[in-house]
């Protein structure tokens, strides 16, 4: 009889371990987000024989939350933003054009393969993201590039998190976001062209639920 006692109050404190309906699981990581940059002309882009624009990458924290819906079915807000510094190819050579920020606060619906599990718990997710460009410091030539200042775009997602604790789990994640922006020269007037950045985001970190 003691023996089954115990044996259930080690199972509740075991599931006390694992996401369940109802639950919110809060993660805190460090990624990198590293662009898959493309570009394409407008008419000042023309002009100037741009044959290519790069994003550098950038790793920074993030923090995100997971309501489950169901045990298996969860949907998860991702908070954190990037600076990347924009280099644009000429037929003369590689041009410094400054700076931009992205904040891509993204929505994604989750599947949860195996929330019971006490060592591998994987998922994968899509969903949209809004990207806020701002703090742009942008020029070529002296003078100023303007960005347009909001973008959608899809985002796809896989992880796993693996418990290391009743309470805490190590996560990782993969994302791809799509992102893109409009370049002008100053006051909006005319087109330089359009820049894709779409970012493979890697991230490593640690969580728990409440």
């Amino acid at each position: 009889m003691k023996k089954l006692a115990l044996a259930a109050a080690i199972g509740l404190i075991s599931a006390s371990a694992f996401a369940a309906q109802g639950d919110i699981i809060a993660r805190f990581r460090v990624i990198n987000v590293n662009p898959s940059s493309s570009w394409s002309n407008g008419t000042v882009g023309s002009n100037l024989h741009l044959t290519g624009v790069d994003a550098s990458d950038d790793t920074v924290p993030e923090l995100d939350f997971t309501y489950m819906i169901t045990n298996n079915i969860g949907t998860e807000l991702i908070l954190g933003t990037s600076r990347h510094s924009i280099t644009a190819h000429t037929a003369s050579g590689d041009a410094q054009l400054g700076k931009v920020s992205a904040l891509p606060p993204t929505l994604t619906v989750q599947y949860h393969f195996a929330p019971d599990s006490t060592v591998f718990r994987p998922y994968v997710g899509a969903g949209i993201n809004y990207t806020r460009f701002y703090n742009n410091g942008l020029q070529y030539s002296g003078t100023d590039l303007n960005v347009k200042k909001n973008s959608y775009g899809p985002a796809l997602q896989i992880g796993a998190d693996f418990p290391i604790s009743k309470s805490f789990f190590v996560n990782v994640d993969v994302k791809k976001i799509w992102m893109k922006t409009d370049v002008t020269t100053q006051g909006g007037s005319v087109s330089v062209g359009s820049l894709k950045i779409d970012p493979l985001v890697v991230g490593l970190g640690i969580g728990t639920k409440f």
